[in-house]
């Protein structure tokens, strides 16, 4: 009787996801710590125009259908593109109007966003790269598909490059979505993150072929299937997004199952560093990584992100060395006990502990101390009420989740600064108080 209650709750659950496709997007809540007098400044530069504003994206999604709101659908690509998309915030509000909404705890005019002009400023050659036999009837790669990709990378680079000139942070926020989201739909996310940081780094999506249409279970095998596909990308793309000239530090984020791929990729990334006798820290630039409502198994995602230290072999070159690190700053992982969206996983993989859902009760002793050892991880519980439908987004939603992001992505602020008022319960795990949050569901 229980399985047959859940499994009607996931296709009600389905119906509903389809059934708000139409509906506008809203800008997400004004973070907590911009609401009152005397708190933290939105803008220390005011934007030209605060209605329009930009993302690098990289993607390999095919094409959509034509006449659609983006260029991009849910097939697959077989390589990259890139280019520049533009959300626009608050049309019908001018500049003003929209500067005034975003600061309000309570807004008196609602703020909509709209996916604007996407361009497609280039493409990596089609995969599998071509190949040839040369004279002594060896396999290469042929010469005119290296050229192309060497072009296609070197312009990437340079279409950062200008964005880092003009930014006030020499730094790339990268946001990776989960299942169920539109090219559109992240794009959203990414923009108003972007917005209520300040606009200070360049904002940037890597956009996967996740399901958005469709029966919810099948659509969600699909997805599975299509992360493992995105992985490989997103590993070239942070490679090639790393080695660009004048960028700083690159903070990461991801959602949902979204954390998997970044995870998976990440993972390759620290191997080849390792196999080629470099730091992955200094290779990669990465500062910060965000997984929020992580969609994985709690036994794979140990294994994932602590798997090389088990493997002595890959680290017989630097025996007597420190471990090596990947992050300049944390890894920051958000969980709620209450999000319902994670219920079809369980179902499908039989998985009891999804990461995203963990109760920070949950967590071993022993493994809050092997995690504390390891150093700058952060397992954060939000247990309030549910600011959105499935409380799987309240990472946007609710304007305490979002206020804390921002005061480690923004301001570099630890989980113990005063600014974060966040509650300790154990070497590694913080909880947000036991207080109302003044905002209502979304």
């Amino acid at each position: 009787m229980w399985m047959v209650r859940t499994m009607a709750g996931v296709l009600l659950a389905g119906a509903l996801i389809g059934g708000c496709a139409g509906k506008a997007r809203e800008l997400m809540p004004t973070p907590l710590l911009y609401q009152s007098p005397g708190q933290q400044v939105l803008f220390t530069r005011a934007p030209r125009d605060p209605r329009d504003l930009e993302l690098l994206y990289v993607t390999d999604r095919a094409g959509g259908d034509t006449g659609a709101a983006a260029p991009y659908g849910e097939g697959r690509l077989r390589g990259l593109a890139y280019g520049s998309a533009r959300v626009r915030i608050g049309p019908g509000l001018d500049g003003d109007g929209v500067l005034h909404q975003s600061l309000l705890a309570r807004r008196t005019r609602p703020v909509t966003l709209e996916l604007g002009r996407v361009e497609e400023l280039g493409r990596f050659p089609d995969e599998p790269y071509a190949i040839v036999r040369d004279a002594a009837d060896r396999v290469r790669l042929d010469p005119a598909g290296l050229r192309r990709f060497a072009r296609a990378r070197a312009d990437l680079q340079q279409q950062l490059r200008v964005r880092l000139a003009a930014a006030p942070r020499k730094e790339l926020l990268l946001y990776v979505h989960g299942f169920n989201e539109t090219f559109a739909s992240a794009a959203y996310t990414a923009a108003e993150l972007c917005h209520f940081l300040g606009r200070e780094p360049v904002c940037a999506i890597f956009t996967w072929p996740a399901a958005a249409s469709g029966n919810l279970l099948t659509s969600y095998t699909a997805t599975t299937e299509s992360a493992e596909y995105a992985v490989e990308h997103l590993k070239k793309t942070l490679r090639m997004l790393a080695a660009t000239p004048g960028l700083e530090r690159i903070q990461l984020l991801a959602h949902s199952r979204g954390t998997l791929v970044l995870v998976d990729a990440l993972r390759e990334l620290v191997i080849e560093a390792l196999t080629q006798g470099q730091d992955p820290r200094a290779r990669y630039r990465i500062d910060n990584l965000v997984l929020m409502s992580p969609d994985i198994d709690i036994d794979l995602a140990a294994q994932k992100i602590t798997g090389f230290v088990s493997d002595p072999d890959l680290l017989a070159a630097r025996a007597a060395r420190p471990l090596p690190r990947l992050l300049s700053g944390r890894l920051t992982v958000y969980a709620s006990p209450r999000d319902r969206a994670l219920l079809i996983s369980r179902i499908l993989f039989r998985s009891r502990d999804r990461v995203g859902q963990i109760a920070l009760e949950d967590i071993r002793p022993g493994a809050q101390r092997y995690l504390a050892t390891l150093g700058r991880i952060d397992l954060i519980s939000y247990e309030g009420r549910r600011t959105d439908f499935f409380g799987h987004g309240y990472f946007t939603t609710n304007p305490r989740v979002s206020a804390d992001l921002v005061a480690l992505l923004r301001y570099g602020r630890g989980p113990n600064d005063p600014l974060r008022a966040l509650e300790r319960t154990g070497p590694v795990t913080w909880r947000f108080p036991d207080v109302e949050d003044g905002v209502s569901p979304r």
